[in-house]
């Protein structure tokens, strides 16, 4: 079992950078086991995929709308794993979810096994 709590959303104008983080208590199997990513809701659907990050952090995927300006990273050490968004657009404002899965990356929300809360990002033009 897998508990994620996003924190760091905020407002902020376009062209400012943002993190937003997610903090994990996992039982049972070590965060260091789980791939981590991040998904946002867009215009027709339900869950849009933003980035994910393999297990040891070497592997990351981004959706081509953030590559370039998003970066994501983990500390398993701390159990945790970050967005930064630079260069933010109008466009990125959304709820962010923190999500989680025993397994390799996807980009299917579905997929993902544990999801987090969400933390508001509000871009203003």
């Amino acid at each position: 079992q897998v508990r994620l709590v996003e924190s760091g959303g905020g407002s902020v104008q376009a062209g400012d950078s943002l993190s937003v983080s997610c903090t994990a208590s996992a039982s049972g199997r070590s965060f260091s086991r789980y791939v981590m990513g991040w998904f946002r809701p867009a215009p027709g659907k339900e869950r849009e995929f933003v980035a994910a990050i393999s297990w040891s952090g070497s592997n990351t995927d981004y959706v081509d709308s953030v590559k370039g300006r998003f970066t994501i990273s983990r500390d398993n050490a701390k159990n945790t794993v970050s967005l930064r968004m630079n260069s933010l657009k109008p466009e990125d404002t959304a709820v962010y979810y923190c999500v989680a899965r025993p397994s390799i990356a996807t980009r299917t929300p579905q997929d993902y096994n544990y999801w987090g809360q969400g933390t508001q990002v509000t871009v203003s033009s």
